[in-house]
Parts: structure tokens; sequence; C-alpha cells
């Protein structure tokens, strides 16, 4: 079995919480990170990935075309959408046409400071 490499913080970054559960971060107030993006209650950020994953990361996430800001999934499986202001387990839907995931109270309150 491969050994997992350690994500560290990138050059410059003066506080990076690691979470213990699926990889994370809130490098600052009211900001996620995983591996590729940050985002905070607005939705994904160019300028916060920039500032906390760096600038190659943040070209690479914004060069791949068009996608949601407001509702999308961090590498780790969590669905965030801002219109709900909630962050949940997964993004998928139930037969009545309702999101069926749990809500991650953790990751709502560092986002949305509910």
């Amino acid at each position: 079995m491969r050994a997992r490499k350690r994500l560290l913080p990138p050059p410059g970054c003066s506080v990076w919480k690691p979470s213990s559960a699926g990889g994370l971060r809130s490098p600052e107030k009211g900001v996620l990170c995983d591996r590729y993006m940050c985002a905070d209650n607005t939705g994904v950020s160019r300028r916060l990935t920039q500032k906390h994953l760096g600038k190659k990361a943040a070209i690479k996430r914004f060069s791949q075309g068009d996608f949601d800001q407001a509702e999308f999934t961090f590498a780790n499986g969590i669905f965030r959408d801002v219109k709900e202001r909630l962050c949940r387990e997964d993004r998928y839907f139930d037969a009545d046409g309702k999101r069926s995931a749990t809500i991650t109270r953790t990751y709502t309150r560092l986002l949305f400071h509910r």
C-alpha cells in the first residue's frame, strides 16, 4: 500500500487548519478549500483559490471552462449550495426531487456562519 502524501500549506500561508474529515481546510474564517479550489459564502472564488492554493492552481481551475460557482462538489464529495446556504454529504436527489443527503453542520457553519 502506498503512503499518502501530506498536503502542505502553500508558501506565504500563515493559517492552515487541517480537517480530520475528508481533506477540507479552513485557512481563514468563512473559507473552505480542498486541493483544487477555495470557496466562501458566495461560491468558488478565484481570489481565494489563488491566495491559499497559489496562482497556478487558480489558473488551472478557472481555465477549464464555465462551471456553476454557486453549486459544486468539493474533492471529498461534500456538496455546497449557495442558494440553499447549506453543505451536504453529497449532491444527489431522492425520487421526490429533493436533495437526499444529510446536511453537514460543521461545513455549513464554517461557510455560512449558521
